[in-house]
């Protein structure tokens, strides 16, 4: 009985870290098609994160919801923090603070 408990819950430790690395993928993706569209620079090709809790999709399937955490560049020489929440592969939302005009005399290095 005791090596049936530990085999399921090593399946269930390795079933997570996979839905974990898909979700990653999937939170990356989505930052930096953001950055694209924004036209900004995605920082470090990476996303960290920042909080996990279950959640319900829109046909009330329960799931991990994660956040993450990036960095983007308006100019090249700053980094500003956006976040993204995923709940599987559904994107929930995607924060990208609001960038003022940068100012005439500023060179953009990207």
């Amino acid at each position: 009985m005791i090596e049936l408990s530990a085999l399921l819950f090593f399946l269930a430790a390795g079933w997570f870290w996979l839905d974990s690395l898909r979700a990653r993928d999937f939170a990356l993706d989505g930052a930096r098609r953001a950055c694209e569209a924004e036209g900004v620079q995605l920082l470090d090709w990476t996303v960290a994160m920042k909080r996990i809790r279950l959640g319900r999709d829109d046909e009330g399937r329960r799931g991990f919801q994660r956040t993450y955490e990036f960095e983007f560049s308006d100019t090249g020489n700053n980094r500003i923090g956006g976040s993204i929440t995923v709940l599987g592969r559904q994107l929930l939302t995607l924060n990208l603070p609001v960038i003022a005009a940068p100012p005439s005399n500023v060179i953009r290095l990207h």
